[in-house]
C-alpha cells in the first residue's frame, strides 16, 4: 500500500515504520495517524511474518505533536455547538483507538526517538515496549502552551512510569526533558549517541524478532498489570503460562536447554 506520510519496510521479521513528514517535524495529523493505523494493522496479521515493529521518525524530529496548522486535522474544527469547537472529538474517533491498538498489539514494539517527541508525539514514543532515544532527543508535554491538556494516554502512562511528582512537573511546567534525564527517570530504556540510534533499535528488534511466541504474552501481562489487582494478575500469569507451555517455541526452548544449545524460536 502506498503512503504519503509514512514509510514502511520489512526484513527478517522486523517491520520499520518511519514517520515521514519532515516539513512539520512529523506532526501527527489525522492523515498521518490513519496511515499508521493501516500499517500497524497490516503488520499485526499472522501471515505478515512480522515479529517486531520499530517506529521512528524521519529528519530532525520523531513527532512534534498534533498538526495544529489551521486546525485542519479536525482537532477543534468549526462546529455548530454553541459552546464552541470540540478539541476532544478527534481523540475519541482517531487517536485513542490508535494508541489502544498499540497497547494491545500482538508483537513487541520498539520506538526509536530522534529529536523532539512532543504532545501526542510523546505519547506515541512512550507506547514502545522498548524505548530508545538519541542523545539529542527530548520529550515535551507542550499542551499548557496552547491551553490544552495532555492526551494520547500520557496522563495514564506518565504517573505510572515516573511517578506523580515528575509527571506533574512535565505536564504543568511543560519543560523539555532531555533523553539523558528521561533515562535517569526511568521513562526510557536506552539513551545512545545520535549516530547509533537506529543500529541500537534494530539490534534490540532483532533480539525480539527471534524470540519465542511467549513475548506476545509477556508484553500483554506487563501492560495489563498497570490496572490489575494482585490476585487477578496471578491468574493472568497462570493462564498465559498454560498457553505458552503448549507453544512450539516452548518445546524447542526446553529441548535446547537439555541439549545445551541456543534455541531456534519460530514465533509459534
Amino acid at each position: 500500500m502506498g503512503y504519503s506520510k509514512i514509510k514502511t519496510s520489512v526484513e527478517d521479521g522486523i517491520a520499520v515504520i518511519t514517520l515521514s513528514d519532515p516539513g512539520t517535524l512529523n506532526a501527527a495529523g489525522i492523515d498521518l495517524v490513519g496511515e499508521l493505523q493501516q500499517a500497524f494493522d497490516g503488520f499485526a496479521k499472522p501471515d505478515s511474518g512480522v515479529r517486531c515493529v520499530v517506529l521512528t521518525g524521519e529528519g530532525r524530529g520523531f513527532c512534534s505533536g498534533a498538526n495544529l496548522s489551521g486546525r485542519a486535522d479536525g482537532v477543534g474544527a468549526p462546529t455548530a455547538d454553541p459552546e464552541g469547537p470540540d478539541s476532544g472529538a478527534a481523540l475519541e474517533t482517531i487517536y485513542n483507538p490508535f494508541v489502544t491498538s498499540l497497547r494491545n498489539y500482538p508483537v513487541p514494539i520498539v520506538t526509536a526517538i530522534n529529536g523532539v517527541a512532543a504532545g501526542v508525539g510523546c505519547s506515541l514514543a512512550l507506547m514502545g515496549d522498548i524505548i530508545v532515544a538519541a542523545e539529542s532527543a527530548y520529550f515535551l508535554q507542550a499542551f499548557r502552551r496552547i491551553g490544552l491538556v495532555p492526551d494520547g494516554g500520557s496522563t495514564y502512562m506518565l504517573p505510572r512510569y515516573i511517578g506523580k511528582a515528575r509527571a506533574m512537573e512535565m505536564t504543568l511546567l511543560g519543560d523539555r526533558v532531555p533523553a539523558k534525564t528521561a533515562l535517569e527517570w526511568g521513562l526510557i530504556n536506552r539513551c545512545v549517541a545520535d549516530d547509533q540510534l537506529m543500529a541500537t533499535a534494530m539490534d534490540l528488534a532483532k533480539n525480539l524478532a527471534t524470540g519465542p511466541w511467549a513475548l506476545s504474552s509477556i508484553r500483554k501481562l506487563i501492560w495489563d498489570s498497570l490496572d490489575t489487582e494482585w490476585k487477578e494478575q496471578l491468574h493472568a500469569e497462570r493462564m498465559a503460562q498454560k498457553h505458552a507451555g503448549r507453544s512450539v517455541d516452548s518445546r524447542e526452548g526446553v529441548l535446547a536447554f537439555l541439549q545445551k544449545r541456543v534455541a531456534a524460536f519460530v514465533g509459534k
